[in-house]
């Protein structure tokens, strides 16, 4: 999901800094944004966003205005980010066809979980088998698959792993794994973290103290390699 183009639409420019930060932080690689109505026509126009996050309140277009032009061609999911709170604001945007609706000032956790939310229900995952080098993972049921055993993963070792897999291929930072785990107040959690990824290497690995498929990245974090991956 980390991948998906995500537009978001917004005339304060601080508040579209802010948000790319927030999801970039959050591992997402592929977010545009716009100041106006006009300019989000234009993007939409040359490749349509795999979601758009869209302020209500803007000089050339309302957001609701704006809406109706992208269900006029597109179902593609749409969550209303506004300063406007009155149930008849939702009420409309609802009706128009968003799909989701979070009034301003909000909390980062909070928009990175609506966010999350819509693009499981709007892009399913097919295969939620992770292959490795020695064994499997099966996210729908939180187990290791290793020489005919199904091995269940802990809450926690899920929460880091599906981080992981969400980036496979691609380091993940301390930082963000324990996040994954914490929440936004995660300083001091590394050490626990560290033990938990010990435990995930003796449910994976072939030999834990020679990890092939959960690689330690010296200062940086760790990453996932899945079978057939570059390292």
């Amino acid at each position: 999901m980390l991948d998906k183009t995500i537009l978001v639409v917004d005339d304060e420019q601080d508040l579209l800094v802010m948000t790319r930060s927030i999801f970039e932080g959050a591992g997402y690689t592929q977010i545009e944004t716009a100041s106006s109505a006009e300019g989000a026509l234009r993007l939409i126009s040359k490749k349509m966003p795999d979601m758009v996050i869209l302020d209500v309140m803007m000089p050339d277009m309302d957001g609701f205005e704006l809406l109706q032009e992208i269900r006029a061609v597109s179902s593609v999911p749409v969550l209303m980010l506004t300063a406007r709170g009155e149930a008849e604001d939702k009420f409309a945007g609802f009706e128009l066809g968003a799909d989701d609706y979070i009034v301003k000032p909000f909390l980062p956790k909070e928009l990175l979980l609506r966010v999350q939310a819509i693009l499981k229900r709007a892009y399913p995952e097919k295969n939620r088998i992770i292959t490795l080098e020695n064994s499997m993972i099966d996210l729908d049921q939180a187990e290791v698959i290793k020489n005919g055993q199904h091995i269940p993963l802990t809450a926690k070792e899920y929460c880091i792993f599906q981080k992981l897999a969400d980036n496979a291929g691609h380091i993940v930072t301390i930082g963000l794994l324990c996040q994954s785990v914490c929440g936004e107040i995660w300083q001091g959690y590394e050490t626990t973290l560290m033990t938990h990824i010990r435990h995930i290497r003796e449910k994976i690995e072939k030999n834990p103290s020679e990890p092939v498929s959960l690689l330690t990245v010296k200062g940086l974090g760790y990453k996932l390699v899945v079978r057939g991956a570059d390292k």
